[in-house]
């Protein structure tokens, strides 16, 4: 299994609040697309998968509304 740190950041949907909730752990998985789907499995989910040139791997994800970002970078 690959390790990965993962950032999962939850945007305020407030307009006068630009806060946002932050999360930092470390997944083991072989896919992260698997670990998104099973993570919102009860959830209507839509998100956009992007590989950036480090390798990085970025979800930017709606659910529920609420827009989400799940970022994995392999340690």
């Amino acid at each position: 299994m690959k390790e990965y740190e993962a950032i999962w950041e939850i945007f305020n949907q407030c307009a006068n609040n630009q806060m946002r909730d932050v999360f930092f752990d470390e997944v083991q998985t072989e896919d992260p697309e698997q670990f998104i789907l099973e993570k919102f499995k009860d959830k209507e989910l839509k998100y956009d998968k992007t590989v950036r040139e480090d390798g990085t791997i970025v979800f930017d994800i709606v659910t529920s509304g609420i827009k989400q970002r799940y970022t994995f970078t392999e340690i």
